[in-house]
């Protein structure tokens, strides 16, 4: 048992006003806080959505905190704000390996299999086949006879990627009229049942990615695919189209107005946003459109990371961070919560160092979380 005894940290800072940093207060941070909460331990992945988290344990349990209003912190009760994290006790009897936050709802998926969801579901994100909300985790029952293996939640929208690569592997559901659903060429306000997403041909698609109105798909031979409301002057696409690129990406992250891609061999690129990545769309209304098929001219190398190994990406609604591959943090974008853990409210036009006043090159595994104006690091020693 001398494995379980890792020194593992969890770090939060940016916004906190419902409860999201799990500070034990309703604050936001400027800087990194290190949390102290004995039901956090052994956590093994993050997932952060408007304002609330989800944490998953390596055993399996899932712990949930922050704003409650919708049922999506899936407590069986509605609350406006949970300061303390507390286990997801209606999940007991399943072992969770997959976790998901949307901005008002949540996912989980189950080594078995199955899907469950909560929260707000007044546009079918739920996909339960009606517009109804639920404070309890609920098993989709579309999926009863497949193998569920990841599931994205957006602002109003869902993604569900089956095991096995099978042809009919992806399904979107919820909220889709920008197109990020990708089921129909036509226009469509929501559907409540999952639909597939017949559009990738025989890619087989190992990740994908939601948040905003946007939606992401990685292959297995590092193409990604984009598709939903149209980055920087770019108009809405409503089927997956593949990026005219020929890097090999790793993974990829959504914000609500621009993505990050990282590259197997750790650079990473932007998509939308304005030049820089920052609060794209008042600063590029005077940019003339650009043509709506040369999207790879939309891609544009992150700036001040030339030579810097990139370990891990994360997206907020208007901020990113990466973790270089020598352990240290660097944010840039919307900094006005302090979601940028650099001591103030400034936004950033390129990456700066965050200093979390602690060494962290003796960290074996940094790993990064954003919510829409909130971040959280997860370190290992």
């Amino acid at each position: 048992m001398e494995e379980e005894k890792r020194d593992e940290r969890i770090w939060s800072w940016g916004a906190g006003t419902e409860g999201q940093l799990g500070t034990n207060n309703l604050q936001d941070q400027h800087l990194p806080q290190l949390i102290h909460q004995p039901s956090l331990s052994s956590v093994s992945h993050l997932a952060c959505g408007g304002a609330h988290v989800l944490a998953l344990t390596s055993g399996g349990k899932v712990v949930s905190w922050g704003r409650g209003n919708s049922g999506q912190l899936g407590q069986g009760e509605v609350v406006n704000n949970s300061l303390y994290p507390k286990i997801v006790t209606s999940l007991d009897a399943y072992f969770i390996t997959h976790v998901s936050a949307g901005w008002s709802h949540s996912a989980f998926v189950s080594d078995n299999g199955c899907l469950f969801t909560c929260g707000d579901g007044s546009f079918g994100q739920l996909g339960h086949g009606d517009y109804t909300s639920h404070c309890t985790p609920l098993k989709v029952s579309f999926f009863a006879n497949q193998h569920v293996a990841q599931v994205a939640c957006g602002m109003r929208h869902s993604l569900v990627l089956l095991k096995d690569g099978s042809q009919n592997q992806i399904y979107g559901f919820g909220s889709g009229k920008r197109g990020q659903l990708g089921v129909s060429k036509d226009k469509i306000k929501s559907i409540n049942l999952p639909q597939v997403i017949s559009a990738f041909g025989d890619a087989e698609i190992v990740q994908i990615a939601a948040n905003g109105d946007h939606s992401a798909a990685l292959s297995v031979d590092g193409h990604l695919y984009t598709w939903g409301r149209g980055f920087k002057g770019f108009e809405d696409v409503h089927s997956p189209q593949r990026l005219k690129s020929s890097l090999n990406f790793s993974k990829a992250t959504l914000g609500w107005n621009h993505a990050l891609a990282l590259t197997g061999e750790g650079e990473v690129y932007m998509l939308g946003g304005n030049h820089l990545g920052v609060l794209s769309n008042h600063q590029s209304m005077n940019r003339p459109k650009q043509i709506p098929d040369s999207r790879e001219a939309n891609l544009e190398k992150v700036p001040g990371l030339d030579g810097i190994k990139i370990a891990d990406i994360a997206t907020g609604s208007e901020h990113s961070v990466v973790v270089t591959d020598n352990g240290e943090i660097k944010t840039w974008g919307w900094g006005e919560h302090g979601q940028l853990g650099l001591g103030d409210t400034c936004d950033q036009i390129s990456p700066v160092t965050v200093n979390c006043g602690h060494d962290l090159n003796k960290a074996t595994s940094i790993r990064v979380y954003c919510g829409s104006g909130f971040t959280f690091a997860l370190t290992m020693a």
